[in-house]
């Protein structure tokens, strides 16, 4: 159990103090390939020095040992190729990282497995809207191989320098090798994973407090008179969002599950132990998730269902007043029609007679709809 804390205290931002800027990072941009991020050479869990190319990193591996980790943001196929050459890196799995929109996948190409991540981001908004945007994704596709890990980012969220630092700050985890990062990896983006279902979680609490307290205590009324949870389009907007949020956390189920139960030799069998954290983990988001879908198919149903009964209602008004309006309409009517002999015609008090008559009936007819409801 102290190994698992320890593990994953290395990998998860720490509140004690921000990192310092290493020094090698201001050699970073001195890469001849733009896409690069960062290349360095990892020797006994220490970063020992800083390369240009991944070609020099390499040399200096295959050399005197180690592993070298080349972090890459969204390159182009010229500035991956000379890359994918140097690490023999399948040209189908380098056209998937090239080209993005990916699922999560876990594959194997000779002595190389790659890893496919949906990073997943939550995007504040002051209000849901029937056209916010609450999840944005990115993806980390990682090339693992026995000494060395290149990391593929696209999108403008995931970025994997904070995790470097703290890697780089447990000299015994890094050790490990590549599969350690590929374990911190995983873990990163899995947390993300949390983080999103809390706050999308809230947004569907307020979606559903809204829905009911309009349709039970007339709250939540809009400038209009018509329920603030009465619309459905913010509704049909997060089941859209979460159906996104679905698509990236399901498929990676079965990769962690490989991860964390398969033996392989490119993955150290003390980290192996550590991905059955992140599968567990990665399986309760997955359940919350497929509980967002339940839930948000309940609260459109119970808006529908609302606003049948609020046009129910406006039916029964309607009809009502119409009920009360047909009697004074019929009485003219009658009295209207051009006949000679018509009862109480010449009477004196026929006139207020009439109009006493049809206000008291017209009024009988209101208070029985009124005790029945429909008033």
């Amino acid at each position: 159990m102290s190994m698992i804390r320890d593990l994953r205290a290395a990998v998860r931002p720490s509140r004690r103090r921000d990192h310092a800027p290493y020094p090698y990072e201001k050699s970073a941009p001195a890469c001849a390939n733009s896409a690069i991020v960062d290349c360095g050479v990892y020797r006994e869990g220490r970063r020992v020095s800083d390369h240009v190319t991944p070609a020099a990193a390499m040399a200096s591996v295959r050399s005197e040992g180690g592993f070298a980790w080349i972090g890459l943001h969204e390159p182009t196929e010229a500035e991956f190729a000379g890359i994918a050459q140097e690490f023999g890196l399948h040209p189908l799995a380098v056209e998937d990282a090239v080209h993005a929109h990916q699922r999560p996948k876990l594959e194997r190409y000779d002595e190389t497995l790659f890893t496919v991540f949906k990073t997943v981001h939550y995007v504040e908004h002051t209000e849901l809207t029937a056209t916010s945007e609450v999840v944005e994704t990115g993806e980390v596709m990682c090339f693992t191989g026995r000494d060395f890990i290149v990391t593929v980012r696209h999108g403008g969220q995931g970025s994997l320098r904070a995790l470097r630092h703290r890697l780089q700050d447990d000299p015994e985890l890094l050790a490990k090798g590549p599969s350690a990062v590929l374990h911190a990896i995983a873990d990163q983006v899995v947390d993300g994973y949390m983080a999103v279902a809390g706050a999308v979680q809230d947004d569907i609490d307020e979606v559903e407090i809204d829905v009911f307290s309009s349709g039970t205590n007339g709250k939540g009324t809009g400038a209009k008179g018509s329920p603030k949870g009465g619309d459905a389009g913010r509704i049909y907007q997060l089941k859209r969002e979460v159906l996104e949020f679905k698509r990236a956390v399901s498929p990676l189920l079965r990769p962690m599950q490989l991860l964390s139960e398969r033996p392989m030799r490119l993955v150290d069998s003390d980290i192996q132990k550590y991905f059955r954290d992140v599968a567990d983990h990665l399986a309760r988001v997955n359940e919350q998730v497929l509980s967002f879908d339940d839930l948000l198919n309940s609260i459109l149903q119970a808006n529908l269902a609302q606003a049948a009964v609020a046009q129910n209602e406006d039916m029964r008004k309607i009809t009502a007043w119409a009920a009360i309006f047909a009697v004074p309409t019929m009485i003219a009517g009658i009295y209207g029609m051009n006949f000679d002999y018509m009862p109480e015609l010449h009477w004196k008090f026929g006139y207020p007679a009439v109009l006493l008559a049809t206000v008291a009936i017209c009024f009988g007819i209101h208070r029985g709809f009124k005790r029945n409801g429909w008033l």
